[in-house]
């Protein structure tokens, strides 16, 4: 049972997406583009290229759709990720792409359950706790598989903007680095044992920048 896994996108939790935007454009000199709604979370997101299958999620709470019937992804219902966001946007988590979404879920149960989402053109089952809390605080990343060729990275302009690194700080790092290793992961990253943090450097037209 082989899974190879990809570094995908980073994930940004936001009060609201015009907030995201604005701090987005400040930290790297790039918006972001129009990304869509998730009906099934009750979010809705805006999204920056950051390679030719990756890229930057800036994500919220969507105010005109109804409550969702079960709990949000990426612990946007904590109060804790509520109350961080209100003050700055901040990276929340990431999520890598696999081959095979059923082994990497059988290989670290961790991820939570695989659920099938849509929207257009574009078709994907990713991993979420039924709690919608962030595995290991957002150092484990979700799995996502799409279903087909499609990808989001296909609509979304270049604008000069790459993925450099990411680095994950946790206390339970051994455990990461293996459930990391279990996924097959191939991607620029770095896991150091200490208290939660992740901190990406993307490379901009301006030069380097740093997201925590």
């Amino acid at each position: 049972m082989s899974v190879r896994a990809t570094l995908d996108h980073l994930v940004v939790a936001c009060r609201d997406l015009t907030q995201g935007v604005a701090w987005l454009r400040k930290q790297l000199g790039e918006g972001a583009q129009p990304g869509g709604k998730h009906k099934l979370m009750g979010t809705h997101n805006a999204v920056l290229r950051l390679g030719a299958r990756t890229y930057l999620e800036l994500i919220a709470i969507d105010p005109n759709a109804p409550t969702p019937s079960r709990p949000r992804w990426f612990g946007l219902d904590e109060a804790a990720v509520q109350k961080r966001a209100s003050s700055a946007p901040f990276l929340a988590s990431w999520v890598v792409a696999c081959t095979d979404i059923a082994a990497a879920a059988q290989r670290v149960p961790e991820l939570g359950e695989i659920v099938a989402l849509s929207r257009g053109m574009l078709s994907w089952r990713i991993t979420i706790p039924a709690d919608g809390r962030l595995p290991l605080g957002g150092a484990l990343p979700a799995v996502i598989q799409w279903d087909d060729a499609i990808h989001p990275c296909d609509a979304l302009e270049d604008r000069g903007c790459a993925l450099k690194r990411l680095r994950i700080v946790h206390p339970r790092a051994d455990f990461l680095r293996a459930a990391l290793l279990a996924l097959g992961l191939d991607a620029p990253y770095e896991v150091e044992p200490g208290e939660l943090a992740l901190v990406t450097r993307i490379d901009t037209p301006r030069g380097e920048a740093s997201l925590s």
